[in-house]
């Protein structure tokens, strides 16, 4: 499973409960992505999280 490198946001796990209040496992998976980021002036592919893309952490190559 991927996480993100820069806040280190991976997988959530919990209970799915339905109408009869029966539990089961279920997984939360986050929205990560591969991207090409500059790092030193050089481009490196990580995986980023969106909502670390779209505050800025990050500067795509």
């Amino acid at each position: 499973m991927a996480k993100c490198t820069i806040c280190e946001k991976g997988a959530h796990f919990g209970n799915s409960v339905s109408h009869s209040h029966r539990r089961s496992n279920k997984m939360w998976k986050t929205n990560v992505k591969s991207v090409k980021v500059n790092i030193n002036g050089a481009a490196k592919k990580m995986y980023v999280c969106t909502s670390c893309l779209k505050s800025g952490l990050v500067e795509r190559a």
